[in-house]
């Protein structure tokens, strides 16, 4: 009988869940930065494996919200939460004392879900640690598995993987065999381009930006022309996107249609703009764009 169902990958933010949702995927499906808060919507990427497909759900990571969109972002982890059918709580093993993620992991502990926890970042530290904070969540949490990985190299990932689809429910798969996310096609191109702003500008522009996809043509011999625009919220936002004569938006334009071209297997016309949307965080558009409640 096959076996299909959601695991949500909760935690902390830059814990490291989309680092792993590319890894069990085995293709970039969300964007990795070493920003923190970077994942905004939930994104599934999906995998097969023996009869079972597996159905993660990447979710924003958890922190305190104080604005509309904080508010937003939260709301959809605690709905991916609730809605799967396994919860995979991320623990960075590099983080001291962290009581947000103990926080996390008590209140999910009262949902009728099962719990299971995986302790990320095994490359980064002693051994002794790994053991210490494993027996620790044991004794105070009693999840139903606890595994210990890298999702940076691999180690111990498929052996979750494997664990994790046994607990999954029998019944017919929800997606084609060959889809690997439900993210369109647009969005993702424009996450890719937040992505490298994201790289080149996470110190000096805040969480004020947003990327939209405004342009998408595709051409008989297979070439893709995108058109993009880089919503800033203050002028002098917009001006460190451009740079000087234009350099920064050209290293981000570039960098964004060579990872496209390898994701969309194929030549990539990439056109990026920048725009002052003074007030696109209270636009209930945006929130709608990114699968986001917009709550007044």
């Amino acid at each position: 009988m096959k076996r299909c169902g959601f695991i949500a990958i909760l935690g902390e933010t830059n814990a490291g869940k989309s680092t792993l949702l590319n890894r069990l995927v085995g293709s970039k499906v969300s964007i990795v930065s070493h920003k923190v808060q970077t994942t905004r919507r939930r994104i599934l990427g999906i995998t097969l494996k023996n009869d079972a497909q597996v159905i993660f759900v990447d979710t924003p990571g958890i922190f305190e919200p104080k604005k509309r969109l904080d508010r937003a972002m939260i709301k959809a982890a605690w709905s991916a939460a609730t809605d799967a059918d396994l919860n995979l709580v991320l623990v960075d093993l590099t983080m001291e004392n962290d009581e947000k993620t103990r926080a996390l992991l008590k209140e999910l502990s009262k949902n009728k879900q099962p719990l299971f926890i995986a302790l990320n970042k095994l490359d980064s530290v002693h051994k002794d640690k790994v053991s210490a904070i494993h027996l620790s969540l044991k004794n105070e949490f009693n999840p139903e598995q606890i595994f210990t990985i890298s999702a940076i190299t691999g180690e111990g990932v498929e052996e979750m993987l494997l664990a994790l689809l046994q607990r999954l429910p029998e019944g017919p798969w929800l997606f084609p065999e060959d889809q690997i996310t439900d993210l369109p096609m647009r969005l993702l191109a424009a996450e890719i381009t937040r992505e490298k702003v994201l790289d080149h500008l996470h110190q000096e522009l805040p969480y004020d930006i947003i990327v939209e996809t405004e342009g998408w043509e595709e051409f008989k011999n297979g070439d893709l022309k995108i058109s993009q625009i880089i919503h800033v919220r203050r002028p002098g936002q917009k001006a460190i996107v451009l740079g000087k004569g234009g350099s920064m938006i050209k290293i981000i334009s570039s960098e964004a249609r060579n990872e496209l071209s390898k994701i969309f297997e194929c030549k990539i016309h990439l056109f990026l703009f920048a725009r002052v949307s003074e007030r696109w965080m209270d636009d209930p558009y945006f929130y709608k764009s990114q699968g986001l409640d917009f709550e007044r």
